[in-house]
């Protein structure tokens, strides 16, 4: 006589097999090759972006010691929150965190991992994609102004709609390996403009008259603004937000857990995040004083091809930089449709919901194009929390390190520090959009 299957198990073995096919579909979990030097250039991509033009305006509002400090802190900080995440990836054998939210519920509880996690990172996915749009679409404008500087004047929200074009087909790209050569490109231009804006600094030289003092002509002014660099320098450290993203496409086994090649991957990127950041902060700081803009490559005018040259660097590498940041919202988006809303995996379904997204945050982009004080707002709001201080939430939650130890001193440290950034730096940045506001009209 043959087994009995019994319905429950036919029904399980079901579920089963379309939970599958889900998780092969879905951007996140769809891909497991992924070597260790795709970490690197994925983190590289989703860290230095549009932050590090903003550096040089971020130490003129924080001054030479506050800002050499808090670059470097927030440097060694992250590096140790980022290794924390690496680690948690896998903490529980045979199970892997593909997705920050998963390791917010294992921490917190199921509903309440949900509620902590999810809010602050679609904060920072789709502030940084909207704030993507407007610096591509100013860098693209700014290419078009030195390359042909006697054209007829283009809007802004023209050259942010042709950037967003680009994006209506690149996010049709399964996932995080299909979207690796982006990636690549993206990093080594992040690397080449950083190059060339500290270098073209240190060719300009110090400027006549330069002045190092507060830019703000009253104390509270200088306050505010140093509470905006605050949130500008967490922006620079955003990448933890698709780290566990990035690791759930290398493969692990026991024997060979993902999290040595991805941490291997992560100590090259901050290498590079390194020689990226601290040359062009320092460097453009000292060549142009309070008088730097809140972009430098917008400050420096010549040698004209080189400047043109970096700002479609820039171009390219907020191209990949977007991406990165859309694939964990599309992963959001298609999971809700797909397992709560019922709808079949498609190229329709596909096509409809990110080109969608795509819109949103281009229309975004052309309504708030305030560059600096975007990156203040979001930078300490949300990017504080999921950057500086929740992984050590997470850790000392799941770890319970004993009282009093290294590692329960430093995680409190880090979270002390955080929630200093996330109540300061959104006061600074707010005032600083509210400002901007006033002055800006939609077509500009």
């Amino acid at each position: 006589m043959g087994t009995e299957v019994s319905p429950n198990e036919t029904y399980n073995s079901d579920s089963q097999r379309k939970e599958k096919t889900i998780d092969e579909w879905l951007p996140i979990t769809s891909s497991r090759n992924a070597k260790w030097w795709y970490s690197a250039f994925h983190n590289v991509t989703a860290m230095v972006g549009a932050g590090v033009l903003s550096l040089p305006y971020a130490m003129s509002e924080l001054g030479w010691g506050p800002g050499i400090t808090i670059l470097i802190l927030s440097w060694i900080i992250t590096l140790y929150t980022l290794w924390q995440m690496v680690e948690m990836h896998e903490m529980v054998p045979g199970k892997r965190f593909d997705r920050y939210h998963e390791l917010g519920q294992h921490a917190f509880g199921e509903k309440l991992g949900l509620w902590i996690v999810v809010p602050q990172q679609l904060i920072v996915e789709v502030g940084t994609n909207i704030i993507y749009m407007v610096t591509g679409g100013k860098s693209l404008k700014k290419f078009h102004d030195v390359v042909c500087p006697d054209c007829k004047n283009i809007k802004l929200t023209y050259f942010i709609m042709i950037f967003a074009s680009v994006h209506f087909v690149l996010s049709q790209l399964p996932n995080f390996n299909s979207i690796s050569g982006v990636s690549l490109a993206a990093a080594v231009m992040s690397l080449s403009y950083s190059t060339i804006a500290w270098g073209a600094s240190v060719d300009k030289g110090k400027q006549p008259g330069v002045e190092y003092g507060y830019r703000a002509s009253s104390t509270a002014g200088t306050v505010f603004n140093f509470f905006s660099a605050l949130g500008a320098v967490a922006f620079a450290y955003a990448g933890h937000n698709v780290v566990l993203e990035i690791q759930a496409n290398i493969p692990s086994t026991p024997e060979k857990p993902s999290k040595k090649p991805m941490w291997r991957g992560v100590v090259v990127a901050y290498i590079i995040v390194a020689i990226c950041y601290f040359p062009v902060a320092f460097v453009g700081y000292w060549a142009f004083g309070n008088s730097v803009s809140d972009d430098v490559l917008i400050t420096l005018e010549k040698p004209r091809w080189l400047i043109a040259m970096a700002n479609m660097m820039v171009v390219i590498h907020v191209i990949g930089g977007y991406q990165i940041y859309a694939m964990p919202v599309f992963d959001m988006m298609e999971t809700i449709l797909v397992k709560k809303l019922h709808f079949t995996p498609s190229l329709t379904l596909r096509l409809i919901a990110r080109s969608l997204y795509v819109a949103f945050t281009m229309f975004m982009g052309i309504t708030f194009p305030f560059f600096s004080e975007l990156l203040g707002f979001f930078g300490g709001f949300a990017f504080a929390p999921t950057t500086y201080f929740l992984p050590c939430v997470m850790w000392l939650a799941i770890y319970k390190p004993r009282r009093g130890s290294l590692s329960w001193i430093s995680n409190w440290i880090c979270i002390i520090l955080g929630l200093c950034l996330m109540i300061l730096s959104p006061i600074g940045g707010l005032r600083q959009i509210i400002i901007k506001a006033k002055t800006y009209t939609f077509y500009s």
